[in-house]
């Protein structure tokens, strides 16, 4: 009877397994991206996505952005990948997500091949079942149910557990791939399919055949019979399969495949034992670089380790085929890791033939790291030095960065949108103006860095300051601004910051010159290194994921970049502003004379800006007065398009188009105008569509002003005068990285003081706190002393 019982318990767990992968796999297919489908095309009822996709293979891919045009790839799961954390049975849910991933680039229209691990465990599995079996009937008849507990399970032999588990393996994959409308075949190979050369031609022949009916081969070494590696065993020019990483190496060269995944239990390949203290995750790979990594120990499953998967991705590589190692754990990639490298994104250890002219990003910023350190060393006087030199070079040097300039202008024509060109354009009194602010900058910054903040007398001989210093390396992400790059670098400069500049492809000539120019300044003082201006093809999502270089990220440019960074930052503060949807109230008392100039400058002095006028508020007494026709009229000759809010469409016969939403930043020639019935209802609309950038109250009661300012909750307020003075320049800073809506350090327009923190420093005399107890000698003073004033002129 307890055998029935046991038995019918392991009928019952694979009867219920098909269920649960179908009901698994469909409950993650509604969570596939949409916008991945570029042609939809259907078989079998159910749409797939195909893209255009051609390559001759012979060279491995150099970037990671060219891994998108794969056509053909190998995804290898190693044991840790496949199996679960008690090494006996498969991990199911991970392995729904890497056939989903596997599905969604086949129906693309790509030639996916599976190389798995995972059949020793399975029968592992399922012999120990059976074992435990036969010993619960023997012990029940023997020694009583009491002594179930104790049962000892002998160790299993590999090669019987692999014959055990092939079988489910294989069912469990023809399951979770039938609920894609793909079908899969199974291939067992030995190193004699590969030396054997009849029986290589024939593993060629059916590999491809499969791959032309398109269907996925699932491939695996036949642990059941294939005999233990020998050490040293590789041929010359040829790698032995005696192991799943050289069997998927061996399988991609043969198949001439573009693309390699290696999967495993860690990122990628580390420079140094993962775990260890000083381990790096190494981001590209290059033949050679053997020398500079220390192995440690293989993984907790498999056969082999980290050394044998950069073996197999180094003889991959010489075949042709581009490589990654990654992570297939981490529940947090693991759903889509597969899809995030075939994208280029920055996932794991990229292996590659070329190697870029300069420096690699992560370089980038350790340099950026070690110059703004020295930087920070440096006299406030040396700082300033440096951008007065800087102002200089700018007007000393216009003729080539006007030159440089017009490339980037000539090649964007037809490209950009008017507003984006005018951006991108650099004039001669941009430039002056350009130097005027610098030396705004480099007179501030005699009191910046190391400014005492707070002095206390802790007790006798024990003294506390609080002072000002930099935050430590920036990244600024800017779009077609190149006067940026100055503007941030002498405010980098000034605060003792390392700086990392990414600045659009649309101005890359400006950006060069001036960032020569800017290196040229610091070489004065031998800190060159602090500022870097990345070139290579880092996407900015992969630059917001380096979260142990840097400390802050500043973006400068429309709101959907803003957003875009906001949302890719991982574990770094972000300073900005999303949207700049300003408001101006119109109250019931303004002035006929401002009012007119003041929407004006708001609205049509430069429209694009992030501080233009969105949204005019008018009170409901000054409809039908002459006040009111004299706005419409000077909006409709400046030809701007205006928007009706529901209530004040509901006073008009004829109104114009009905605003889609309230919180909306339309960047151009376009206005929503609403009504309100007073100042409280102004604020009340604008805490409930605002941004919380700039709002302003046109008013010439000074009460009613104050109610405003101090009531509206926005980085700038503002009383009779335009949104456009919400500008770092403009506020006398000098410059700024941009403007912050954030609540935290910085807001408004952030300048010099926005981009310092604050550090301790306490000074005493071998001082305890064990002296300061109940029955120490030692009483807390708590003084406040005077800040020495610094010298600045």
């Amino acid at each position: 009877m307890l055998s029935q019982v046991c038995r019918s318990g392991f009928q019952s767990f694979t009867q219920r397994l098909l269920p649960w992968v179908q009901s698994t796999i469909l409950n993650r297919s509604r969570h596939v991206q949409p916008s991945a489908i570029r042609h939809v095309r259907s078989w079998s009822n159910i749409p797939f996505i195909t893209v255009p996709l051609s390559r001759t293979h012979g060279k491995s891919f150099a970037h990671r952005s060219e891994l998108k045009h794969a056509k053909r790839i190998v995804v290898k799961l190693g044991s840790a990948v496949v199996t679960r954390g008690d090494e006996c049975g498969l991990a199911l849910g991970r392995l729904a997500s890497i056939v989903e991933q596997v599905s969604v680039l086949q129906n693309q229209g790509r030639e996916m091949m599976l190389v798995t691990s995972g059949a020793v465990a399975f029968g592992k599995q399922r012999l120990r079942h059976e074992i435990l079996l036969s010993q619960s009937v023997r012990q029940a008849l023997h020694s009583g149910q009491n002594h179930l507990k104790e049962m000892a399970i002998p160790v299993l032999e590999a090669r019987a557990c692999a014959a055990a588990g092939q079988s489910g393996l294989m069912a469990l994959y023809e399951a979770m791939f039938t609920q894609y409308s793909i079908c899969a075949a199974q291939i067992l190979v030995t190193n004699l399919d590969f030396h054997d050369e009849q029986k290589r031609r024939n593993l060629n022949g059916t590999l491809h055949e499969l791959l032309r009916m398109n269907i996925v081969p699932i491939v695996n070494t036949n642990d059941a019979v294939v005999p233990p590696a020998e050490p040293n065993s590789d041929l010359q020019g040829v790698i032995s399969v005696k192991d799943n990483d050289s069997l998927a190496a061996r399988l991609a060269v043969e198949m001439k495949t573009d693309l390699l995944i290696v999967l495993s239990d860690v990122e990628g390949l580390f420079d140094s034992p993962p775990g260890s203290d000083d381990a790096k995750l190494i981001d590209i790979f290059y033949p050679g670089d053997q020398q500079s990594v220390t192995f440690g120990t293989k993984s907790r499953v498999g056969m082999g380790g980290m050394e044998a998967k950069v073996k197999a991705a180094l003889w991959a590589l010489q075949g042709g085929t581009s490589v990654v190692i990654a992570n297939g754990t981490h529940p947090k990639v693991s759903g889509h890791v597969i899809t995030d490298i075939v994208e280029g994104k920055k996932v794991g250890t990229f292996f590659s033939e070329v190697k870029p002219a300069g420096p690699t990003v992560e370089q980038q910023g350790e340099m950026a790291r070690s110059g703004g350190r020295m930087l920070a060393t440096l006299e406030p006087e040396q700082r300033a030095e440096i951008i007065h030199h800087l102002a200089d070079l700018l007007t000393d040097q216009r003729d080539e960065i006007l030159l440089a300039n017009k490339k980037d202008l000539e090649e964007a024509e037809g490209r950009l949108a008017a507003p984006l060109l005018k951006r991108l354009s650099l004039s001669t009194s941009k430039l002056n103006s350009l130097a005027i602010g610098l030396r705004q900058i480099a007179a501030s910054s005699q009191d910046s860095v190391g400014r005492v903040l707070r002095r206390t007398r802790i007790a006798k001989d024990l003294e506390l300051e609080q002072v000002t210093v930099p935050i430590g390396v920036l990244l600024v992400i800017f779009e077609s601004r190149p006067d940026c790059l100055p503007q941030v670098a002498a405010l980098a400069i000034a605060s003792g910051n390392g700086l990392l500049l990414k600045g659009g492809k649309e101005a890359s000539h400006s950006n060069r010159i001036l960032h020569l120019l800017t290196q040229e300044a610091l070489s004065i003082h031998g800190v060159k290194e602090a500022v870097q201006l990345v070139n290579t093809r880092e996407e900015v999502e992969d630059l917001c994921r380096l979260d142990k270089m840097i400390d802050l990220i500043i973006p400068r440019g429309s709101s959907q970049l803003v957003r875009d960074i906001q949302k890719a930052a991982k574990g770094i503060p972000v300073m900005g502003h999303s949207e700049g949807i300003c408001h101006m109230y119109v109250d019931s008392e303004a002035s006929v004379d401002k009012v007119t100039r003041l929407v004006r400058d708001s609205k049509c002095e430069y429209p694009a800006a992030c501080n233009a006028l969105e949204t005019l508020l008018i009170h409901r007494d000054l409809l039908r007065t002459p006040l009111f026709d004299q706005i419409i009229d000077m909006l409709r000759v400046e030809q701007v398009k205006i928007h009706a809010g529901p209530k004040f469409a509901s006073y008009l016969t004829f109104s114009p188009s009905e605003v889609k939403s309230l919180r909306t930043e339309y960047g151009d020639l376009e206005l929503c105008i609403e009504v309100v019935d007073s100042v409280q209802d102004a604020i009340d609309h604008i805490h409930k569509y605002g941004s919380s950038h700039t709002d302003v109250i046109v008013t010439e009661n000074e009460k009613t002003a104050e109610f405003f300012l101090q009531h509206v909750d926005s980085a700038c307020v503002f009383w009779n005068a335009s949104t456009r003075f919400s500008d770092g320049y403009r506020f006398g800073l000098g410059a700024e990285v941009g403007i912050s809506t954030s609540r935290i350090h910085a807001r408004g327009p952030v300048g010099l003081e926005g981009l310092l923190t604050t550090k301790w420093l306490l000074r005493g005399q071998d001082h305890v706190v064990s002296d300061f107890s109940e029955h120490g000698s030692l009483k807390y003073l708590h003084e406040n002393l005077p800040i020495p004033q610094r010298n600045t002129n």
